[in-house]
């Protein structure tokens, strides 16, 4: 049987992007709930309105859209892009005019 090695073609990232309306209570409490439940699943804040995660597979990835789906308030916009770890090294990031280097992905524990 031939071992599925992890390697940057393999490994995915999620990006999610979201314009959630927050001009009543209801709306500010569902944006602040969907926010906390991207957290909660793994997410991380890379702009405000723009969270990324890990997923060492594209199975791993579709179960985590799946999650997402399940979150989106009743209104607003919310998108969702995968692309792999290749892809996701070629970003450039600027603080000011400064370039920043992306951080690495997380440590892969690999048994056996």
């Amino acid at each position: 049987m031939e071992q599925l090695r992890l390697n940057a073609y393999h490994i995915m990232w999620l990006f999610v992007f979201f314009d959630l309306p927050v001009t009543t209570k209801k709306q500010i409490k569902a944006a602040t709930g969907f926010r906390k439940n991207l957290i909660k699943d793994g997410f991380t804040m890379m702009q405000y309105s723009v969270y990324i995660r890990h997923c060492a597979s594209r199975e791993s990835a579709e179960v985590h859209v799946k999650r997402v789906r399940r979150f989106v308030p009743e209104k607003g916009q919310v998108s969702i892009l995968s692309i792999t770890d290749k892809q996701y090294g070629n970003i450039v990031n600027f603080i000011g005019r400064k370039e920043k280097e992306m951080g690495s992905a997380p440590a892969q524990l690999e048994l056996f």
